[in-house]
């Protein structure tokens, strides 16, 4: 029976762990500990972590802060498990997902691996809306673990497991933030190790509640993808610029209204059907109306806003090639 190291980096988030944690002691497989990271901030959880530890192996740091790249590698380094797990202090873990990657584990040896991310019944309308645009086919591709993905599978650090061997040889985190995790987990696998995705092993990921607060993060994750861009050449791929294409389309779209009317009807159009697709999906997997029409706003709130970051970080690209975010 293997033997797992769960590290949490959390900041000014008290109110998140508690649930992840609440979530930990309910796992049908025992064989763990936690390591909860505390990245500096200035709304501490040791409260919460105290009260939780009698109930679960639980370990605290305060550290000063350094981002959640550099916070992981932290916990890393007190670990004492075979394999090392990440979470987002915004998850919530089934009571199974221990149970199931290890079984999984059994059957099929993984270097480093992920699994996919889901809405509870319990979470807010937008919490739900905002998980679909996340993660279907028709915004994201598909490449945060769908079922049907345009690119390969790589793990996320909101649900990311790896071997002792694995952080021993890469050293964990190289950046901390700006993409640290699709470029952690592009260098795990051009060492050679074996990575996949465990499609069992998801977890609850509440996110953002505010709309506000979905559109910087997005924001922040177009400006990501460039970073990755600074370190590997090749890594940018279609997928990755549907984004791009969508702010430019717009903007295109929006500019015939002036020159050509036939044009903008026929965009009208396009966007229209695109649109309906997903409403449509969205029902589909939420079986709620409302939920399907709030769906449409975080796509396009998913897609303009990593579109817009991914522009703004082209042109400080232009400025700036070396890689931001470095020990």
């Amino acid at each position: 029976m293997r033997f797992y190291s769960v590290v949490i980096p959390i900041y000014n988030r008290p109110d998140e762990i508690e649930e992840l944690l609440e979530s930990l002691t309910q796992q049908t497989f025992s064989n763990f500990e936690i390591i909860v990271v505390e990245d500096g901030s200035t709304i501490k959880c040791d409260h919460i972590c105290e009260a939780y530890s009698s109930k679960l192996n639980l370990q605290y740091y305060f550290k000063e802060n350094s981002g959640q790249g550099f916070s992981r590698n932290f916990g890393f380094e007190k670990a004492k498990g075979d394999y090392f797990i990440v979470f987002d202090s915004d998850c919530i873990i089934p009571n199974d997902y221990f149970e199931q990657v290890e079984e999984h584990l059994n059957k099929e040896k993984l270097d480093a691996f992920g699994g996919p991310d889901a809405a509870l019944d319990s979470f807010t309308r937008i919490q739900k809306a905002i998980s679909y645009s996340m993660t279907s086919f028709f915004t994201t591709g598909g490449i945060r673990g769908g079922n049907k993905q345009l690119e390969k599978f790589r793990p996320r650090s909101f649900n990311m497991g790896i071997s002792k061997e694995v952080f021993e040889k890469t050293q964990g985190y190289l950046i901390t933030r700006m993409g640290e995790d699709i470029e952690f987990s592009i260098r795990i696998e051009n060492a050679g190790f074996k990575i996949g995705l465990i499609p069992k092993a998801k977890v609850y990921h509440k996110r953002r509640t505010k709309l506000g607060q979905f559109y910087k993060q997005l924001f922040f994750f177009g400006r990501g993808r460039i970073n990755i861009f600074r370190f590997y050449k090749n890594e940018l791929k279609l997928v990755h610029l549907l984004p791009l294409f969508f702010v430019l389309g717009l903007a295109f779209w929006i500019s015939t209204l002036f020159w050509n009317i036939n044009l903008f009807e026929i965009g009208a159009a396009i966007i229209a059907l695109y649109y309906i697709m997903i409403g449509i999906d969205a029902f589909i997997k939420t079986n709620d109306f409302l939920v399907s029409s709030l769906s449409l706003i975080t796509s396009f709130i998913q897609l303009f806003a990593y579109g817009l970051g991914f522009i703004k970080e082209s042109f400080t690209y232009i400025k700036q090639p070396k890689p931001t975010g470095l020990r």
